[in-house]
This record gives structure tokens, C-alpha cells and sequence, in this order.
């Protein structure tokens, strides 16, 4: 009979010694990542590029060679944004040699292997995974232009405007310059696209999906339109995307007469049609 007597006593105790005990100690939470550098309250982001190609909308920049490219973003809380992006080009360059790559006039010189480009606009999240972004895009050439033939000097200015949701977006570029990446009055010419870049779970892997229509506006600029389509896969990888992806331009090499180039350079290459490239971007 003692032995019942003790047994809740002894469990009594037992619960209050553990109730005094210390609680173990919680496992220690991961480190915030650092904030961003700022500038003058600006977040200070950007990316570096790699890739077996430069591809902008269906179009070679390099005739198929490689690229290396890099981009500084600057981004304030508020949704205002600045940004410039450097890549190196080949295709105005191509575009004034003969067969033979020389110039095409004896003595002359219009050539640019480097492509900078100045933006920025403001994005304003109205919703929940919704955004608006609106803004103006400059592409510039740095180059030497002592002889233009058929093409003019291929600075363009585009604004723009866009509406994304969580993994699709839709954009509408409009060229307010006076000519459109060289093709001279061209002012209006426009370019939509959609494009999705949809997550699979937590793999890491993204799907890439992209379709865009150039329509070009001026006398006679109806033979640049066209459409192109791009399909890809990325994984990330410690911090590093690894990219691949099949791009699709109907674009027209020469003209009904067989003769006039259109999207052909001057080695006879389309820089359009049907092209996989590989790209490795790393952002900081």
C-alpha cells in the first residue's frame, strides 16, 4: 500500500523539475541575405552573360558567334528604375561588307561591335503578382559611320509598356526615332510580345515560352515585319542560370527579286530563322 502512495508523489515531482528545467534551444535561423548595395537610395543590382549567341527578338547580333553581355540595374523603392546593358554586335558591321568582308566602298568605314543600351521607366505593383511598367529604351551603336549606304545609323529610341502576371508578361514597344535599328522612316514601328517563364515547383527549373511580332511602319517597310517564337528550358544553379533555347524568326532573307537583301548580311547568312543558343547569367 505504501508503494501507491509514493508513486504520485514521485510523478508530481518529476512533472515540476521538468517544468523548471531550461527550454532547449531553438535552432538558429539562417542568415538574412545582405541588402543590396544603394546608391542615393537606389538598389544597385545587375547581371553578367555569357552565351553561344547574341539572340534580340529572333535575330542574330553576332552571326551566330558568341556574346558576353552585362547589365546594371538601379531601382528605388518607390518603382522608378535605371538601367544600362552592354553586349558586342556584329550584325551593322555585316551589313556593310561585301562577300569578301571588306568595306563595301574602297576607304570607307561603317561598322559597330558594340551595342549600349540606356532605360528606365517605373513599375508599380497595383496587385497582388501584378505589375505595370512603363518606360523608354534607348539602343545606341558607338561605331565609325563614314559611309551609309542603305541602312542609316542604327540608334533607335522605343517606349514602352507592359503588364505582367506572377510568370507571364505582355509588353508593347513603339520606335519614336526617326528609323528603326538603321531601316530609315520608320517611325511607329511597333513590337509585342508575350512571354511566360514558368516555374516548375521547387526544382529549380523554369519553362521558357516567347512569341513576338515586329510590324514595321514607313513606305516600303512592310517587307521587315515578321514573327518570331522562342522555347527553353533554365535551371539555377548556386546563383548561376544555365539557359537553353530554340528561337524561330520567319524572317525573308532577300527580296521577291532574289537580289535585295532584307535579313541577309552580307556573307548571304538569314541572321533570322531557326537557331538554339546556350546562355550562363549570373546576377550580383
Amino acid at each position: 500500500m505504501q508503494l501507491f502512495k509514493i508513486l504520485p508523489l514521485t510523478t508530481a515531482l518529476a512533472a515540476q523539475l521538468l517544468a523548471q528545467a531550461p527550454a532547449a534551444p531553438a535552432p538558429a535561423a539562417a542568415p538574412a541575405p545582405p541588402p543590396p548595395p544603394a546608391i542615393l537610395g537606389f538598389a544597385v543590382t545587375g547581371t553578367t552573360t555569357i552565351g553561344s549567341q547574341y539572340i534580340f527578338r529572333g535575330l542574330s547580333q553576332t552571326d551566330g558567334q558568341p556574346t558576353i553581355q552585362g547589365e546594371l540595374d538601379l531601382v528605388h523603392p518607390s518603382g522608378f528604375y535605371l538601367s544600362t546593358a552592354l553586349s558586342n554586335v556584329s550584325w551593322f558591321t555585316d551589313q556593310n561588307l561585301n562577300t569578301a568582308k571588306t568595306p563595301v566602298l574602297t576607304g570607307s568605314v561603317s561598322s559597330a561591335s558594340l551595342e549600349l543600351d540606356l532605360f528606365g521607366g517605373y513599375k508599380w505593383g497595383f496587385a497582388k503578382d501584378w505589375t505595370l511598367d512603363i518606360g523608354v529604351y534607348r539602343y545606341l551603336y558607338p561605331g565609325t559611320y563614314d559611309h551609309l549606304v542603305v541602312y542609316k545609323n542604327p540608334a533607335t529610341t522605343e517606349a514602352y509598356l507592359g503588364l505582367s502576371y506572377s510568370w507571364a508578361s505582355l509588353k508593347y514597344s513603339r520606335v519614336i526615332s526617326g528609323a528603326d535599328f538603321g531601316v530609315a522612316n520608320a517611325e511607329g514601328t511597333t513590337y509585342v510580345d508575350l512571354s511566360l517563364a514558368y516555374p516548375l515547383g521547387e526544382s529549380g527549373w523554369t519553362l521558357l515560352a516567347h512569341a513576338g511580332k515586329t510590324t514595321f511602319a514607313g513606305t516600303g517597310n512592310d517587307i521587315f515585319s515578321y514573327t518570331d517564337y522562342k522555347a527553353g528550358i533554365a535551371k539555377e544553379i548556386k546563383g548561376y542560370t544555365f539557359a537553353l533555347a530554340y528561337t524561330n524568326a520567319d524572317t525573308k532573307a532577300f527580296a521577291a527579286d532574289g537580289q535585295t537583301p532584307v535579313y541577309a548580311n552580307a556573307m548571304g547568312r538569314n541572321i533570322g530563322g531557326s537557331r538554339g543558343t546556350f546562355t550562363i547569367t549570373k546576377a550580383f
